[in-house]
């Protein structure tokens, strides 16, 4: 289940916002300062933020990279390369966007990578500068990226392939390329929703239709495999595990979720985690420090992802980024947006607003600083400090803003090993397209943001 609704911050009055504050818990373990008035606060959709986020892309007009020490410091443009093909600048959440189909993108320690269509570009991180193409030929026409993620030594892109015939079911393929070079490693079938979650020069595990099996890259043999049954599971990874669920009709039949299926997706060794009581509440949407949160309508319930145990419940709360520097999970409650403990439940920061007008939103959170984009022409991108209770930087350079976003929680627009942002915006609008639903952009550009 995608995390609901999330507090939005106003653009245009970053300096004239006093309707919110950051408070400090009474009683909790861990205090933090008491900051000043954050600038005006806003509601908004995270749910609909999160599924406009799977692909909303972004522009960027007057992005200019530069070389110096300060264009190193949060906020400033790292580097901005043109984006090829067609692309629109769509209003509200979306952002640029490809005229056709959609556009996936990861970024790493040393590659940045896109995947438009059937063909995946990459950049080195630092400079931007241009790595590689590789146009992904064999598959038939029809078929499209669905996925890019970015590993040490390699980068994997899922390919949804159509059937020989009208109608015919789509398959999905895993394709493994040499992240120094772009070549092609290896293709392994994967599930629709699945694909690559673990990967290196070495070796890639995948999520298939019945199994998880890791695969030699050199060789293309099996290492292990674990059945996992003909329903597809939700699934999520935190560090080296693999977390699966145990339903009888899988994920898109909303029955109970009977158990866990935990991985070490270096050795293939599994364990079953089993609540105490009948089954885990809602649907498994993340992993986070050792505790497995869950999302129904009524709220988030978090449990041990060791013993099954339930640790705490926050009714009326939905799932938004776990802080992992921070040490944090952040979840949206009504107007506002809290930074607890993962294994307590306990509130350490909230973030609260009044009501206000306009479109921004939050987007993701790292080490307690919250990454905002505002909408349209105007946008811009702003880092806001939670524990201080203000802006800490801004970017006006950005129209447009498209946050990549991979739902299972691998890949998307932010990486923890980059120190930067991945954003598509639209350096340049031109005229609107008959039956488009916004402006061509002329200018298409992808975007590194030091974050």
């Amino acid at each position: 289940m995608t995390p609901g609704s999330l507090t939005r911050l106003r653009r245009g009055s970053l300096e004239r916002l006093r309707s919110g504050s950051v408070e400090r818990p009474r009683g909790g373990p861990l205090e933090r300062p008491r900051g000043t008035s954050p600038r005006r606060l806003r509601r908004g959709s995270f749910l609909a933020i999160l599924v406009a986020m799977a692909l909303v892309p972004g522009p960027a007009s007057a992005a200019r990279p530069c070389t110096s020490k300060a264009c190193e410091s949060a906020g400033r443009v790292r580097w901005a390369r043109p984006l090829p093909g067609t692309w629109v600048a769509r209003p509200g959440l979306a952002g640029t966007t490809p005229a056709q189909g959609e556009a996936y993108a990861a970024m790493g320690a040393r590659i940045a990578a896109i995947g438009l269509g059937t063909t995946v570009l990459a950049y080195q991180s630092r400079s931007g500068a241009p790595a590689w193409e590789s146009a992904l030929a064999s598959f038939r026409a029809g078929s499209r990226i669905v996925s890019v993620r970015v590993w040490p030594g390699v980068v994997t892109a899922g390919v949804d392939v159509p059937g020989r015939r009208p109608g015919s079911a789509v398959t999905r393929h895993e394709v493994v390329l040499d992240s120094g070079t772009g070549r092609l490693l290896r293709i392994y079938p994967a599930a629709a929703f699945g694909g690559a979650v673990a990967a290196n020069r070495t070796r890639t595990v995948i999520v298939g239709e019945t199994a998880v099996t890791s695969y030699s890259n050199r060789t293309g043999a099996v290492l292990w495999s674990r059945p996992t049954g003909r329903a597809a599971q939700a699934w999520k990874v935190s560090g080296n595990d693999l977390y699966l669920t145990v339903s009888a009709g899988g994920y898109l039949s909303n029955g109970p979720v009977r158990a866990l299926r935990k991985i070490f997706l270096r050795s293939g060794v599994q364990r079953l985690i089993r609540p105490p009581g009948r089954s885990f509440r809602g649907v498994l949407s993340r992993v986070f420090d050792s505790v497995v949160v869950f999302t129904s309508a009524r709220g988030t319930v978090a449990y041990s992802a060791t013993t099954g145990r339930r640790l705490w419940r926050r009714l009326g709360a939905v799932p938004g980024s776990a802080d992992t520097p921070g040490g944090l999970l952040y979840l949206t409650d009504g107007s506002s947006l809290a930074g607890v403990e993962p294994e307590t439940g306990r509130t350490q920061v909230r973030v609260s607003g009044g009501s206000t007008t306009g479109t921004s939103g939050f987007y993701a959170v790292r080490d307690g600083v919250v990454l905002g984009l505002d909408q349209g022409a105007q946008g811009d991108a702003w880092g806001y400090g939670v524990a201080v209770g203000r802006v800490l930087w801004t970017n006006s350079e950005l129209p447009w803003p498209h946050y990549f976003v991979d739902l299972s929680g691998i890949g998307g627009s932010t990486s923890p090993t980059s120190g930067a942002i991945l954003l598509a915006v639209c350096g340049q609008a031109g005229a609107a397209a008959p039956g488009a639903p916004g402006p061509v952009c002329d200018r298409p550009e992808l975007v590194a943001l030091n974050w």
